[in-house]
């Protein structure tokens, strides 16, 4: 099959759920109101609490919640054949992430721009609240290690890539003077921005930076992740305008362009899909499709990790409540056009089925470096452009990704030690210099800890991550839909999505339950059975609290 076709209908299907079906959750579901005073001007601080233009904060919203997840698990999905990835991206995308974001970030603005971790609190019950941040701390403490790690390997593997990746927290500082205290208009800082940026992709690999392979004792990938985290930790402190909105605005745009040049490539170069629809013969080793497609793909069709984002730091930015479409729900079809993307690069982006094949020789592989082989196939045959040139667009727009996660990330950490220091009256944990040492402490605890000198840590615990997350998403679905019940508004446009994840959620535990223990990892088993038995008390604590709701807004027509 073509690649166009896909690209047609696939861009096609998230522009309708955008233009139809968004605006039926805004309008009628969560009644979006202009007039409502955001958290943003009620608790204006300029620091954390800074309204924000809607373009630039759908800029932050979507690079935070992008990082490396759609095009690694989409990537590795392919395994199955690119027929189930395709429609889980689009039909996750359309029902179930839209819905998920946008409703993540009206439940926090209607609740003085709360964490959805904290406001469980209030809207479950105390039990759902302290499962929640159990859950929320894993899931950050995954990314922020992880992500760590796909960062320095980039760099490690692709030399080529370090000017632009750091150069772009130089363009993204002047950005945020420009615009904020020159007051110069969005559209000329963005044209600067972007060719700053895109020059930086261009030098890259006159530039090569190589960090040696060892250094007093330790590799070249842990100094790398040290860097990392110090880097990470002065963003978390650092006003959101000086660094973390300007950061993410020219991120995204220049994604959206690294898109336009690999779709044009692709309508250029007209790819075959080499790799199979549906994958009959799929490496010895590869688990089932079902359960294990809807937690491999996270990100790119629903992730718990956008909910954290939303009521965490987006919310704390809206200038307008009817704002949260545009933010939420386009943001989450930018990051399912990314996760497009990946399928496409990652099945079409090969001269034969038998280097497809050579690629995804066992579960697990293909991941970025299909998106970035594949991809610069792609953009090689179609625009004429070198090869190791468009590797290294490929590379730094993932690593970028990564990057803003990774900085909006430990912000998030830092939040939630703040919210716990708030909610078990700790003070100084209440503090955001502790905060953010117990963040970035936590972090290098398990990159070091668990992963030596090399400090890979967090990919020990990684094969927990699509569940985790999963599980995340459907305790935020849970926390709008309760709200909803209260309000006496139609709850089914987010009820089927948590309901349909904690199902698969539940049965992907139980698959990777038995899996761990015939290897005999005995400590991710651990850690299977507590989000087993966490995601097992969601859907009785869910059950227990809508059939309360329910009962309570009975008598309340009688």
């Amino acid at each position: 099959m073509s690649a166009i076709v896909l690209l047609v209908i696939g861009l096609g299907g998230m522009a309708l759920g955008y233009f139809v079906y968004s605006k039926l959750i805004a309008e009628r579901i969560y009644r979006l109101d202009p007039r409502f005073k955001t958290p943003a001007h009620e608790f204006e601080d300029g620091v954390d609490f800074v309204p924000t233009n809607p373009f630039v904060l759908w800029g932050h919203h979507f690079t935070s919640v992008a990082g490396a997840a759609p095009i690694v698990g989409p990537a590795i999905a392919v395994i199955w054949g690119w027929l189930p990835a395709f429609l889980w991206v689009i039909l996750g995308t359309i029902f179930f992430a839209g819905v998920h974001d946008a409703g993540a970030i009206w439940a926090s603005v209607r609740n003085k721009a709360r964490s959805v971790g904290a406001l469980t609190g209030d809207v479950v019950g105390k039990r759902a609240r302290s499962l929640f941040m159990v859950v929320i701390f894993l899931v950050l403490l995954m990314v922020n290690a992880v992500f760590a790690v796909v960062i320095s390997r980039l760099m490690m593997d692709f030399s080529s890539a370090v000017v632009p990746v750091w150069g772009a927290i130089l363009v993204a500082l002047v950005i945020g003077q420009l615009i904020y205290r020159r007051m110069l208009s969005l559209p000329v800082v963005s044209i600067l921005g972007v060719v700053a940026l895109y020059g930086l992709i261009f030098m890259g690999p006159s530039v090569p930076i190589q960090m040696p392979e060892s250094v007093g004792g330790m590799s070249g990938n842990a100094i790398w992740i040290l860097i990392l985290f110090g880097y990470a930790a002065i963003a978390s402190l650092l006003p959101v305008w000086v660094l973390l909105q300007p950061r993410d605005y020219i991120n995204g745009l220049q994604l959206f362009i690294g898109l336009l040049v690999l779709y044009g490539a692709i309508v250029l170069l007209n790819p075959t899909m080499v790799a199979p629809m549906v994958n009959d013969n799929v490496p010895e080793g590869t688990p089932s499709l079902i359960p294990l497609l809807f937690v491999t793909i996270a990100c790119g069709a629903i992730s718990g990790f956008h909910g954290l984002v939303a009521s965490g730091t987006t919310s704390k930015q809206l200038d307008k409540e009817t704002h949260a479409r545009f933010v939420g729900y386009f943001g989450a079809v930018g990051e399912g056009a990314l996760a497009l993307a990946a399928i496409l690069a990652a099945t079409a982006g090969f001269a034969s089925l038998g280097d497809w094949q050579a690629m995804y020789a066992g579960f697990g592989q293909g991941g970025v470096t299909a998106f970035v082989e594949g991809g610069a196939f792609i953009i090689h045959n179609g625009l004429g452009l070198p090869e190791a040139t468009a590797a290294t667009l490929l590379t730094v727009m993932a690593a970028l990704f990564a990057g803003t996660t990774m900085d909006t990330g430990l912000r998030l950490q830092r939040y939630i030690f703040q919210e716990w220091g708030m909610i078990y009256g700790i003070g100084w944990m209440q503090k955001g210099a502790p905060a953010t040492l117990l963040a970035v402490g936590t972090c290098l605890l398990l990159a070091f800890g668990a992963g030596g000198a090399d400090g890979s840590g967090g990919m020990i615990i990684w094969p927990l991550f699509g569940t985790t997350n999963q599980l995340l998403a459907g305790l935020t679905l849970l926390v709008v839909t309760v709200m909803l019940v209260r309000l006496k508004r139609p709850m089914w446009y987010t009820l089927a999505p948590l309901c349909f994840l904690l199902v698969m959620t539940v049965a992907a535990l139980l698959t990777q339950l038995r899996s761990f223990y015939n290897e005999g990892n005995y400590f991710l088993l651990f850690l299977d059975l507590v989000v087993l038995v966490a995601a097992i008390l969601v859907a009785l604590e869910c059950a227990a609290t809508l059939k309360q709701q329910r009962r309570t807004a009975a008598r309340q027509q009688e």
